[in-house]
């Protein structure tokens, strides 16, 4: 795979802000550059009003991003703001593309994530890619492995 460009939102939880950076670099190490709206530490929100947040603040990005990535660690499944992104995007028909954490060793993923997701793939950069760049879909456990079966995507019928 030669290098590709790749407009993405990284949902996460801001505890887990220092592993954006190992996300990004193991995305170019695989030829993947991508340019991130997400919110963190390097682009703080500092409003108050969660409905400014949602629609003022998240819903652009999320609407510019071609994918929506999700950074899953054990505490995000109890993120009500990692819930709501993917719930928008998948509104908005974005794919949507969980990722293990570096050496997560598997948890309960956030309820949306289960609901909405294209791919679920392991900290290997092949498989990240792939996900991203070549729409595989795929559910891995945090090794790498096939994991089980989980239910298709639902689709909202009919909206834009």
């Amino acid at each position: 795979m030669t290098g590709f460009l790749k407009n993405v939102f990284i949902s996460h939880i801001h505890e887990d802000d220092e592993g954006l950076p190992k996300l990004k670099k193991i995305l170019s190490d695989h030829n993947l550059d991508i340019r991130d709206s997400s919110i963190n530490s390097n682009n703080p929100n500092n409003a108050s009003s969660e409905e400014y947040i949602k629609n003022s603040i998240l819903a652009p990005q999320i609407q510019w991003a071609g994918t929506l990535i999700v950074y899953v660690t054990a505490e995000t499944r109890q993120s009500t703001w990692v819930n709501w992104e993917i719930e928008y995007a998948a509104k908005l028909g974005k794919r949507i593309v969980g990722v293990w954490a570096e050496g997560e060793h598997g948890c309960e993923l956030p309820d949306a994530l289960k609901e909405y997701h294209d791919a679920m793939v392991g900290w290997h950069g092949n498989s990240i890619v792939e996900a991203i760049v070549e729409d595989q879909d795929k559910s891995e456990l945090p090794d790498g492995t096939a994991a089980p079966i989980l239910p298709i995507k639902r689709h909202p019928c009919g909206a834009k």
